[in-house]
Parts: C-alpha cells; structure tokens; sequence
C-alpha cells in the first residue's frame, strides 16, 4: 500500500490552469452560445474517470478492482511504515494515518479509534507498533463498519492525495491519463522533501522534457515522469518491482489512451485486470 517518505499533508503547490476555450461560432451571440462555457474534455474528478483511477490503484496495492472493499484493510506489510491501512493505504508511520484518525475523532468523538490517538503520536516517523497491539488492526476492522469512518477516509484520500494531484495535472496541461500517472505517484511516494517524493519525481523528469503548459508534447512529458518515478521506485526494495507502471501506465500511454477511456487492459505483478 501506500509508502512516503515525508510529510504527506503539504498540498503540492500548482497554479491555476487557464480554461480551453474555443472559438465561439460567428452566430454564437444570435443562439445565446457565447455566454456557455465550450465543452471541456473531463478530467479524473469526473466521477466516472475517478472510480476507473480507483479500481487501477486497487489492483497494485490490493489485487483487486474492489476498492470498496479495502476500507478494513490493515497490515503490516514490512516497508518500515508499520500498519497499512485503508482504501489508500493511510500509514501509522507517516502521518496520514494519524490525520486521519485525528479527522475521525472530530466527527465522532468517542470512536473506537479514539484512545488509540496518543499512541499514533508516538509512533509517527517509525515502524513501531507501541500502543497499537494487539488490539488495533481489530478495532480498525470494527470502524471500517461506521459510514463516518469510511467518508473520512474518503475526506482524506481526497485531501492529501487525489485533490493535489489532479489540480497538479491540470496545471501541467496533461489529461486524465497524466492525472491519474501523478496521482498513482503521488499514492506511493507521498509529497514530502525527499528524493522520492512526487515533487521532487516530477522535477527530475522537468530536467528531461516539458508539460503541455511549458509548450512540450504531452506523451513526451508523461514518459519522462514515468521515467523518473521508474527510478524513485527502484530507490527502495519494496517499491522495487515496477509493473505497475511498465504493463499498466506506459500500455495505456503507447496506445495513446491519453483520456483514459474504456475498455482497459492491464497487468500488474503479473496478475491482468480489464475495466470493459
């Protein structure tokens, strides 16, 4: 699941992109046309495009398409983050995880995750489980059952990872291929300081090529950034298989799938998935 390497809660800094008007037809004053806003492509917050970016992340970090059914989930899968958690993988050690509970406690003081709060404290920056055993991966199961719990790991998800990456992508001028690839990234790798980081992965691959905001080709410029996130993953062992970017991203970015449509085919760790 999901593996950072700093803070996850810094928002990633993007400006706003500019609106891609066309030409308004000569008689567009006549039909009223001019004051509507020209169709834009949809972007990964289309709802649509976001339950098929959902279902993609789900069959590298869960093997399956069933996101939905990964707000219990929790284990320690051994990266050196302690407990992995949830429908993005909300991680003891790095912050988001106490966030998260944070949040869940505002909304629901009393919670069953609630006395667990002083020890997540604790923990953050290691892979240590005090305070959480024996109790905690049960408990996290037993809130997984709360609507609330579940919209807050919803809430969170869209905070930290989703909302940025996606306002990122827009910024860089790329589709919702492009902003699904940074989301993917920004999932794994978090948006902290360090090396690895998905700002950092990104200003890599500005050395090597341009955004479509900066004039560059936008299939040029996602296989850059996939190059320099192929690398951030190969920093570390348990990011070190990277099928799911070489049979899942660059499949949809040789076809030229740059919109993200349907039907898909991919694979990851060998296991193939298809959105129809």
């Amino acid at each position: 699941m999901l593996a950072t390497g700093a803070l996850l809660g810094s928002a990633l800094l993007a400006v706003p992109v500019a609106a891609h008007a066309t030409a308004a037809p000569p008689d567009a004053a006549r039909t009223g046309l001019a004051a509507a806003p020209a169709a834009a492509a949809a972007g990964l917050d289309d709802p649509a495009k976001k339950e098929i970016a959902m279902k993609i992340v789900s069959s590298a970090e869960n093997s399956s398409l069933d996101w939905k059914a990964q707000y219990k989930y929790i284990e320690d899968i051994g990266d050196g983050r302690g407990y992995t958690a949830g429908i993005i993988g909300f991680c003891s050690g790095t912050g988001d995880m106490l966030d998260l509970v944070e949040y869940y406690t505002q909304v629901k003081p009393g919670n069953v995750l609630a006395k667990y709060l002083p020890a997540l404290r604790e923990v953050d920056g290691s892979d240590s489980h005090a305070g959480l055993d024996p109790n905690f991966t049960r408990d996290w199961a037993k809130a997984a059952q709360d609507a609330e719990f579940k919209k807050a790991q919803d809430r969170e998800r869209d905070r930290v990872y989703f909302n940025p990456s996606v306002k990122q992508g827009k910024s860089d001028g790329v589709g919702v291929l492009g902003q699904f690839i940074y989301y993917d990234a920004i999932v794994m790798h978090g948006d902290g300081s360090d090396s690895t980081s998905f700002r950092n992965i990104r200003k890599r691959a500005l050395s090597k090529a341009k955004p479509p905001s900066r004039g560059g080709n936008e299939t040029t410029w996602l296989n850059a950034f996939l190059d320099a996130r192929v690398w951030a993953m190969k920093q570390e062992e348990a990011h070190s298989d990277t099928s799911r970017v070489d049979t899942a991203q660059r499949v949809f970015l040789r076809k030229g799938n740059l919109n993200l449509d349907t039907p898909l085919d991919w694979k990851v760790y060998g296991d193939s998935f298809h959105i129809g």
